[in-house]
């Protein structure tokens, strides 16, 4: 399922990042990559909030939207 269709506070893995390769790096560099695992915060206003390896991240509904879950 798509990150942002995704229930609350529950622990879910990365299976596939569907973004172009500069961004599939950037989000290397926080942490998000296939086979990390996540939570998802919120996603009020248009955006994600997730938790991942103890911080918390904002992620725009573009974004979150090329993140599958499961």
């Amino acid at each position: 399922m798509i990150l942002t269709f995704a229930p609350y506070g529950q622990e879910l893995e990365i299976k596939r990042i569907n973004a172009d390769e500069n961004t599939s790096r950037r989000l290397n560099s926080l942490g998000l990559m296939v086979g990390s695992k996540l939570t998802l915060v919120s996603a009020a206003g248009g955006s994600c909030i997730i938790r991942c390896m103890d911080s918390k991240l904002a992620l725009d509904r573009t974004l979150a939207m090329k993140i599958t879950v499961a």
